[in-house]
């Protein structure tokens, strides 16, 4: 494995390291473009392994600022979403495909069963 292979390994290992990275990619893979409000609500919901329609206001303000002031910005970065905040919308871009297959392993081991079940990427 050469150098470039394995900083790109590590790259992806570390952004699939954070849940809500990974719950925003679940939900992009699922429907190639989602709002930033909806997202927020099923990331929230996902967290706190309760229905969308309960999750408390200062959840989803948590989730939100997250998404926005770290997450986000992170995965256009690496050029795996892209995103309008004006507008709410998020859309996987070209790199999306470098992490697919591990994002799927990912998947495959997470505690709810809800993600687990979905139809693979």
């Amino acid at each position: 494995m050469n150098q470039t292979t394995a900083s790109r390994m590590e790259a992806a290992c570390a952004l699939l390291a954070e849940s809500e990275r990974r719950f925003l990619l679940y939900q992009l893979a699922d429907d190639r473009t989602v709002n930033l409000e909806d997202v927020v609500t099923q990331v929230a919901a996902w967290e706190c392994d309760a229905r969308a329609d309960a999750i408390d206001k200062g959840v989803r303000q948590r989730v939100y600022v997250s998404l926005v002031h770290n997450h986000l910005p992170r995965l256009a970065d690496y050029d795996i979403i892209e995103y309008d905040l004006r507008s709410g919308d998020i859309v996987l871009a070209d790199g999306f495909d470098d992490i697919k297959p591990l994002l799927e392993q990912f998947r495959q081991t997470e505690e709810k069963p809800e993600i687990r079940e979905r139809a693979p990427l």
